[in-house]
Formats: C-alpha cells, sequence, structure tokens
C-alpha cells in the first residue's frame, strides 16, 4: 500500500508550485495552500506556523486520508513540526526538501545567507508583492532553462512577513516518526552545507542527495517523484 502525499510550499509560493510534479507521483496526494495563498485567503500578516499546521490538517481531513507522509519545501519545513504535533500517529514519515529548519525557539533568519537576510528585512510600503524576479533568478532559477524559470515566476506569491521571523516550535520531532531529509546539491539559497546543518537537527534522518537546485520539483520532478514514492511505499 502507497501512503498519500501531503506537498507543503514554501515561502513566496503557493500550491501550483507542485503542479509538475503532481503527475509523476503514483499515489493518492494533497498540494496544500497555506493560509493567505491559492485557494486559502487570509491576511497575510497574521499567519503564524500554527495557522499553517492547521490548513494542512484541514486539507488532510477534506481528503479523508488516515496516514499520510508529509513533504516540506524550503521554509514549508518549518511547518511540518507543529502539524506533526496535530496529527499525532496519522504521519508515517516526514520528508523536508530543500527546507530551513532552525533551531528551536529560534527563526529561519539566524541562518539564512546574510544576502538573503537583507532582501527579507528590506521594508515594504503599501500592499505586498512577489520577489522581484532578478531576485528569483539568482536564487530559485539556477538550474531552470528559460521556459521552467518563466513557469516558476508565474506561480510566485506574496508571503507572510512575520513567518520567517517566527520561533521555530520542533517539538514535534519528538517522536519516533520516521524522516527523509532531500539535498538539493545545487541549491543557491539554502546551500547544501546548510542544508546538512539542518537535517541534523531534526534528528536520526536519511538524507538523499538531488542534483538539482532549490525548485527541484520544477527542474527534476521525475526524479523528485521517484525518491517521494519509495518513500511513501515503504
Amino acid at each position: 500500500m502507497v501512503t498519500p502525499l501531503v506537498l507543503v510550499h514554501g515561502g513566496g509560493f503557493d500550491s501550483r508550485c507542485w503542479d509538475l510534479l503532481l503527475p509523476e507521483l503514483g499515489t493518492d496526494t494533497v498540494a496544500v495552500d497555506l493560509p493567505g495563498r491559492g485557494r486559502r485567503p487570509a491576511p497575510l500578516e497574521s499567519v503564524t506556523y500554527a495557522d499553517c499546521a492547521h490548513a494542512i490538517a484541514e486539507d488532510i481531513d477534506t481528503a479523508g486520508f488516515d496516514r499520510v507522509v508529509l513533504v516540506g519545501h524550503s521554509l514549508g519545513g518549518c511547518s511540518l513540526p507543529p502539524a506533526m504535533k496535530l496529527l499525532g500517529d496519522r504521519v508515517q514519515h516526514v520528508v523536508f526538501v530543500a527546507a530551513t529548519v532552525p533551531e528551536h525557539g529560534t527563526s529561519v533568519m539566524r541562518d539564512v545567507q546574510p544576502a538573503v537576510r537583507q532582501d527579507v528585512e528590506r521594508p515594504h510600503t503599501g500592499q505586498r508583492t512577489t520577489m522581484d524576479p532578478a531576485q528569483a533568478k539568482a536564487y530559485f532559477g539556477n538550474d531552470l532553462d528559460d521556459e521552467q524559470f518563466a513557469w516558476c515566476v508565474e506561480r510566485l506569491v506574496p508571503e507572510a512577513p512575520g513567518l520567517p521571523a517566527e520561533p521555530a516550535d520542533l517539538s514535534g520531532l519528538h517522536s519516533s516518526v520516521p524522516r527523509t531529509w532531500i539535498r538539493a546539491t545545487k541549491d543557491a539559497i539554502v546551500p547544501p552545507e546548510a542544508q546538512s546543518r539542518f537535517a541534523a537537527r531534526i534528528g536520526n534522518c536519511q538524507v538523499i542527495d538531488l542534483d538539482a537546485g532549490h525548485m527541484c520539483m520544477i527542474s527534476q520532478p521525475a526524479a523528485l517523484a521517484r525518491i517521494l514514492h519509495s518513500i511513501a511505499a515503504t
């Protein structure tokens, strides 16, 4: 039996970032829109990781899944531990894809590269906007061809400003749930060495290297799907 997959997007995106991956997966799958994105409207300024965890649980309940594999990409990795706590033994495996996982009680801003921190902390006026395409190219597009990058940019959305600065709650990782880290070896925004540090924080887990940049679900959907399917079928 193959366990359903629950896909949690990262910062600056919504569930559409998984659209190229979905046809490659051979199991029931839900791609979550975190609050303030896509099908789940909410005031972005007030969104917390607890809100994200409840959105994940809500989509799982709506789908009628009794057992799931949680998959979090990038900043979505910070939503997985509170979701694990909320869902309990319904979580059969948890997968972090090129994710950011700060130490318990600290924010991701402590660990990101200085240039990235400067971009995230730059003051915003008026309506929040999506990431500048030049920044997106540097962070997300280093292994995407022109068509793939255009597809990626079309799916950028404004991010909830409080999440990068919110202290992470990793207490949900105090369980025996198996965990896997998929390390994108060409990642420009979360370098492989940083991913290795983050993987160590989530406890005993297997690390699988994927020859791809940060948006590996766009550049390498078939390869990522094979890894996720093998986990879900275990």
